[in-house]
C-alpha cells in the first residue's frame, strides 16, 4: 500500500496561519528597492497551502485568479469550504505535488508561492516543483519561496534528528502525534539538564528547545517531525532552482533591505567587496546567523533605469495598517534593537495616521518641509511595512471590485470566532491582504455588524457567547474565574477597539 503522506505529518492539521509574503502585492516595495521591473498580476498559485487562509484571503481581496494544492484532504476541505463563500474563489485541490503539477488545465502563472514547505518535502517533490516553475511561471513572473537555511540551523540538525528518533522508537505504541512530540521534547529537556558536552559546545540550543516546548504542538509537529527536514544553504537553493531558469531577485523580508540594522559597518564593507551575488548572500547568512530565508526569484529579471525606478516608486500606494499609538520608533535586527530616526519616521507616521491611501509621490510632496529625500522615504516605508505599521494598498478599482468578496469571507470568519480562536486574521480589500485580529475583537466586530452600538453592548454580546459554551477569557496564560474579571478584560478589548482602531478597520474595508 502506498503511503500517501510521503513521510509528512498528516495525523493533525497545520495551524491556521496567514502569511503576508505570499501576497504578490507585497513584492512590489522589495523589488523596487532592488531596482527590478514589477511583474504583472493576473494569475497566482500556492503550493502546499495548509488550511488555505492565505490563498482565500488573497483571492477574496483581489481580482487575481488563485490556484493551489495541499495533499492533506482535511486541510483542502476546509480551504474549499472558505472558498465557497465568495465569487473570486480560488481553485484549490487535495492533490500531491506530482499530480497537481502534471495537470493540463492550469494557466501559466505570474506568481508562484510556497511558504516553508520546501524544507519538509523529499528530493523527488522538490524536483517536481522546480520543473513546474520552469514550465508554468511566465517570463517576468515571480517565485516566492521560504525555507530553513544554514548556518542558523546547523547546530540544531542533530537535535532535531534526536527528537524524531525518540518519537519513532520511544513513544508508546498507538500514541498520537502530540503525545510523541511532548515525549520527545520532555526527553530533550531532561538530556540538556544533565549538561552533555554538546550543550556546552552549543549553549544556545537549550534556549531553543525551551522555546520549541512553548510553541503550538500542531506547528511543532509539522516543523520538526516530518521524515524529510533539510535546512539548505543559499548556494544549494540556487543550484536546486537553476533548471527553472530563474534568478534571485531580493529578500522578501523588508528589513533585510536595510543592512545597518543587521550588520556592522565592517561587515557591510566586506559584503560590498564581493562581486559574486551568490557568494555574497552566503556570507551574509553567516554574518546574521540566518535561520529562515524568505526570498523572491524572477524568471528573466529586468533592471529599471533611474527614471523608471523613480516613477514606479512614486506611484506605489501605501496606507497606515496599525493604530498610530501602537507604533514605536524601534526596530529589532540581528544586532539587536535599533532606534529609528525621529526626524524621518515621526513625520511619516503623523502624515499617514488619518488612514488615507497615499502614493509615495504624494507622501514626498507632503513631507517636503521635513527635507526627507525619496531614498530616505523608500527606506522608511520598507521599515514601517516590516513593522506592519504601513502596508501597500491596491488601486481604487481593485478595492471596489473586491469589497463584496472580502465582506463575505470576513462574515464567515467572524461567525467562526464565536466557537474558536484558531483564526486570527481578517481580509482587507484596501490592503489586498490579511490583517491580524484577536478572537475577542472579532466577536466585537460581529456585534457591530449585528447592530450593537456601544462598547458595553459589544462586551455583553461577547460574554454571552462565551458563557453559552462555558468558556472564559484567558489572560497571561491564566483562565479568569469570575464574571467580573471576564467582563473587565473584555471591556479592555472593547476600549482598544473603539476610536482609532475601529476607524482604521473601517478605512481598510475590514468592516
Amino acid at each position: 500500500m502506498t503511503d500517501w503522506t510521503s513521510g509528512y505529518v498528516a495525523d493533525i492539521g497545520y495551524t491556521y496561519g496567514y502569511y503576508a509574503e505570499l501576497n504578490p502585492l507585497r513584492a512590489r516595495l522589495a523589488l523596487l528597492n532592488a531596482r527590478l521591473a514589477l511583474p504583472r498580476n493576473g494569475t497566482a498559485c500556492e503550493l502546499g497551502f495548509g488550511q488555505g487562509m492565505s490563498a482565500n484571503i488573497h483571492a477574496a481581496t483581489s481580482t487575481t485568479k488563485w490556484y493551489g494544492t495541499d495533499f492533506n484532504p482535511s486541510q483542502a476541505g476546509f480551504a474549499q469550504h472558505l472558498a465557497e463563500r465568495f465569487s473570486n474563489s480560488p481553485q484549490l485541490f487535495d492533490q500531491s505535488f506530482a499530480e497537481f503539477c502534471a495537470r493540463d488545465d492550469l494557466p501559466d502563472f505570474d506568481y508562484i508561492g510556497l511558504h516553508g514547505i520546501w524544507s519538509w518535502i523529499s528530493d523527488e517533490n522538490r524536483a517536481v516543483i522546480v520543473d513546474f516553475v520552469r514550465r508554468k511561471l511566465k517570463v517576468g513572473g515571480v517565485l516566492y519561496i521560504s525555507y530553513n537555511t544554514q548556518p542558523g540551523w546547523a547546530a540544531m540538525v542533530p537535535v532535531r534528528d534526536l527528537l524524531t528518533q525518540h518519537a519513532e522508537v520511544m513513544a508508546q505504541q498507538g500514541s498520537g502525534v502530540v503525545a510523541r512530540v511532548d515525549g520527545a521534547l520532555a526527553f530533550a529537556r531532561k538530556l540538556w539538564e544533565s549538561n552533555p558536552a554538546y550543550a556546552k559546545a552549543n549553549p544556545h540550543i537549550g534556549e531553543r528547545i525551551k522555546a520549541i516546548s512553548e510553541q503550538n504542538r500542531h506547528y511543532v509537529a509539522h516543523e520538526y517531525f516530518n521524515r524529510d527536514w533539510v535546512p539548505m544553504s543559499f548556494s544549494e537553493m540556487k543550484d536546486s532552482l537553476a533548471s527553472a531558469k530563474i534568478d534571485f531577485a531580493c529578500s522578501a523580508t523588508y528589513l533585510d533591505h536595510v543592512p545597518n540594522v543587521h550588520m556592522t559597518p565592517e561587515q557591510i564593507a566586506i559584503l560590498n567587496e564581493l562581486p559574486d551575488p551568490t557568494f555574497r548572500q552566503s556570507v551574509r547568512d553567516f554574518m546574521v546567523n540566518q535561520q529562515f530565508r524568505r526570498d523572491y526569484w524572477i524568471k528573466g529579471p529586468r533592471q529599471l533605469n533611474a527614471l523608471e525606478y523613480v516613477e514606479q516608486l512614486r506611484a506605489q500606494r501605501l496606507v497606515m495598517a496599525t493604530p498610530r499609538g501602537g507604533v514605536t520608533l524601534e526596530v529589532r535586527g540581528a544586532l539587536g534593537n535599533a532606534t529609528l530616526a525621529e526626524p524621518i519616521y515621526r513625520p511619516v507616521l503623523d502624515l499617514m495616521s488619518d488612514y488615507k491611501v497615499r502614493s509615495v509621490g504624494e507622501m514626498e510632496l507632503a513631507l517636503r518641509a521635513h527635507n526627507i529625500t525619496l531614498t530616505q522615504l523608500h527606506q522608511a516605508v520598507l521599515v514601517l511595512a516590516e513593522k506592519a505599521a504601513v502596508a501597500p494598498a491596491q488601486e481604487e478599482a481593485l478595492i471596489t471590485a473586491s469589497r463584496k468578496d472580502a465582506a463575505k469571507l470576513n462574515r464567515m470568519l467572524l461567525e467562526r470566532a464565536r466557537g474558536s480562536g484558531d483564526i486570527a486574521v481578517l481580509a482587507s480589500p484596501v490592503l489586498g491582504s490579511g490583517l491580524t485580529m484577536s478572537r475577542f475583537h472579532q466577536l466585537m466586530l460581529l456585534a457591530i455588524i449585528e447592530g450593537k452600538k456601544t462598547p458595553d453592548d459589544w462586551v455583553r454580546y461577547s460574554w454571552a457567547i462565551l458563557q453559552a459554551q462555558q468558556q472564559v477569557v484567558v489572560k497571561e496564560g491564566k483562565a479568569l474565574e469570575t464574571e467580573a474579571e471576564n467582563i473587565a478584560e473584555l471591556t479592555r478589548y472593547a476600549d482598544e477597539l473603539q476610536g482609532d482602531r475601529l476607524a482604521m478597520l473601517r478605512a481598510l474595508g475590514v468592516i
